[in-house]
């Protein structure tokens, strides 16, 4: 079966970071908690790679 990378029904704003990790398999905390440390150390660039994966990424399919 095929992987597909969608937003998740798991989500504290949009789903897009559960939606990585679920594709990933990782914990969605280790996911969040990395995005948060890449967005500090990359002069907030994760922001904007954050507002185009809202727009970009598919809703989950049920």
């Amino acid at each position: 079966m095929e992987k597909k990378l969608t937003k998740s029904s798991n989500k504290m704003l949009s789903g897009v970071l559960s939606g990585i990790a679920e594709y990933l398999g990782l914990d969605p905390t280790v996911v969040r908690v990395a995005y948060l440390f890449l967005t500090l150390f990359t002069a907030f660039a994760g922001l904007l790679v954050y507002l185009l994966l809202i727009l970009v990424m598919p809703d989950p399919q049920n």
